[in-house]
């Protein structure tokens, strides 16, 4: 008969990675779901679609609630797309141009790009915007 193997307790694995602890450090500790919201002009609708969680879950997350480990990392991402789009106009400009169709985008809008799994065309975009080369 074999002797049974003590359970060990296993430890979490946390999104609390240095892009995560910047993100909370600029929302000046506050909710930083909310700072997206606020600094971008972007509503939680908005932010649901883009990052396809609920809108209940956003708002949660808005009102204090500590996001998932996988909540975290989009959001990473989302505010490292909207402060790159904030080099190019006022930060509070973002929200609305995320609504508006887009040319660029075979007159999608910006978040219609995003929904469907196209960021990098958003990217590339912001590239050549910065860059100056023609695209």
């Amino acid at each position: 008969m074999k002797a049974k193997k003590k359970a060990v307790p296993r430890r979490k694995a946390k999104a609390t990675g240095p892009n995560w602890f910047a993100f909370q450090r600029r929302s000046g500790g506050g909710a930083a779901v909310r700072d997206l919201t606020d600094r971008f002009g972007v509503r939680q609708e908005t932010l649901s679609r883009m990052t396809g969680f609920s809108q209940r879950a956003v708002a949660e997350w808005a009102s204090g609630k500590e996001p998932s480990a996988p909540a975290k990392k989009v959001f990473v991402e989302m505010d490292r797309l909207l402060d790159g789009l904030a080099r190019l106009m006022k930060p509070k400009e973002v929200g609305r141009w995320l609504k508006e169709p887009n040319p660029a985008f075979d007159d999608s809008t910006p978040v219609q790009v995003i929904e469907r799994g196209q960021t990098d065309r958003i990217w590339r975009m912001l590239y050549y915007a910065e860059s100056g080369e023609p695209g």
